[in-house]
């Protein structure tokens, strides 16, 4: 009887250093995403805020790197959150759409149409930006099953570290600081940039041969739509004015009928920059393609008034338990700002030099 007492104490000991040990590898050789491409981490952090939002916004770079929340909040007292990722895609959007959902209740969600210009997944190292970040759930397991490109496995996502065993020649020392736990790298899931790069020479769009939007986009969009309807959810469409991709007429005329169709509200703020105020010497840090925090709070102040006035969303800054929140979220808020600021004086870039990191 001792024998096999030792024998299975022998195996459970075993099987414990094997998990351990796997666990551990897991987490050291998984993308940080501290530096560099820091999109990849945005995903993750909207599960560390306690708090329930009268607005998401879910969508791609022309959602977290245009509206600001914390102008949102400033200004308004509107409590919101983007839950954007890069190159979203829109059937991303629609699980991540139905795990917020799940987990409380917006009053709005606003969506971003340019990822309707894709019908099918894409790279794979877009989907594990969004993907890697979203808690275990059937919406994550039904949007890693959609977004797959044929050279991916589902297993890769149970266990990321058959994806990532190869990374031990890269690992760096984010690797290991970042281990357990990692920074804030956006704020309530916007990303700043206060640097300046004047739009200039903006490419004009290629003719198409077909401008049609695919089948299942609007597969997605429809269920979308459907999703915010029956839980009493209002849906936005926007288009961020934003100068390219460009945004071709066709594609407007079928978001513009599709909205028409389906009783949704849509605004293309690329027609409004002007009464927006946005200056494209001025609002923009890559030439034209993302708005700056110059921009990002023009368009957030514009489009915070219609929250207000035309959706009724609540002004919020009365609530204590927000009111403490949101002050952590605006101490590192502005002191990111101060530190880019100071970046550009010194080094000429938002970013130190490698050596100073």
């Amino acid at each position: 009887m001792q024998k096999k007492l030792k024998v299975v104490v022998a195996v459970i000991v075993t099987l414990a250093i094997v998990i351990t040990t796997l666990f551990l590898a897991t987490k050291l050789l998984e993308p940080k995403y501290m530096s560099g491409i820091l999109e990849g981490a945005m995903i993750q952090e909207y599960y560390d805020d306690p708090t329930d939002h009268n607005v998401v916004f879910i969508g791609d770079c022309e959602l977290y790197e245009n509206i600001t929340p914390v102008y949102l909040w400033e200004k308004y007292g509107i409590n919101s959150y983007v839950r954007g990722s890069a190159q979203q895609l829109i059937w991303q959007s629609y699980y991540l759409a139905e795990e917020t959902i799940e987990r409380e209740h917006p009053d709005v969600i606003v969506f971003n149409v340019l990822s309707m210009k894709y019908n099918e997944p894409q790279k794979e190292a877009y989907n594990r930006m969004t993907l890697d970040g979203m808690k275990w759930s059937h919406s994550k397991v039904d949007s890693i099953k959609a977004s797959m490109t044929d050279e991916e496995s589902f297993i890769d996502y149970v266990f990321p570290l058959l994806r990532y065993h190869g990374r031990w020649s890269d690992l760096n020392s984010d690797d290991f600081k970042y281990m357990f736990k990692r920074d804030k790298v956006s704020f309530n899931g916007y990303y700043v940039r206060v640097d300046v790069k004047p739009a200039e020479d903006v490419p004009g769009g290629n003719p198409m041969v077909d401008y049609q939007f695919g089948d299942n986009a609007y597969h997605y969009l429809d269920k979308l739509t459907k999703l915010c309807k029956d839980n009493g959810v209002e849906l936005v469409l926007v288009k961020a004015p934003t100068l390219y991709p460009y945004w071709y007429d066709e594609w407007e005329e079928q978001i513009v009928d599709y909205a028409n169709k389906n009783d949704l509200t849509y605004i293309n703020f690329l027609e409004l920059q002007d009464e927006i105020g946005i200056d494209w010497n001025t609002d923009t840090y890559d030439g034209g393609l993302h708005l700056n925090l110059a921009g990002a709070e023009k368009l957030s102040k514009y489009f915070g008034k219609i929250l207000v006035e035309d959706f009724k969303v609540p002004d919020r800054r009365s609530d204590k338990k927000l009111q403490s929140y949101w002050k952590g979220v605006n101490e590192r808020y502005h002191q990111e700002i101060a530190r880019q600021r100071s970046n550009l004086e010194k080094y000429g870039s938002v970013h130190e030099p490698e050596e100073n990191q």
